[in-house]
């Protein structure tokens, strides 16, 4: 069974930067797709940034520029870089493991990590 651990968030002033980071256990990492989500008060969980198996990456509009994701497969962690925060950057973010398995889909979670942006 796939176990997520976020660790990283917290509270940063307007224009500061946080490296999120999360650690995968329970399955071989590098063949999953990993990708960070956030969700904010009120709003509905969102894609932000994604990374391939293979290494390439996607990125929402909102963060395209100031977020950066990678992976360390030896470390079986990926990161989110998080640079010129911004108040509505404010929210709850996730990681999330994904790969197609016999033509079944399997997303796993972590609990989250909060990110407060605030002067």
């Amino acid at each position: 069974q796939v176990q997520l651990v976020e660790s990283g968030g917290g509270l940063v002033q307007p224009g500061g930067s946080l490296r999120l980071s999360c650690a995968h256990s329970g399955s071989i990492f590098s063949i999953y797709a990993m990708g960070w989500y956030r969700q904010a008060p009120g709003k509905q969980r969102e894609l932000l940034a994604a990374i391939t198996s293979g290494g390439g990456t996607d990125y929402a509009d909102s963060v395209k520029g100031r977020f950066t994701i990678s992976r360390d497969n030896a470390k079986n962690t990926v990161y989110l870089q998080m640079n010129s925060l911004k108040p509505e950057d404010t929210a709850v973010y996730y990681c999330n493991a994904h790969r197609v398995r016999g033509g079944v889909v399997l997303d796993y979670w972590g609990q989250g990590t909060q990110v407060t942006v605030s002067s």
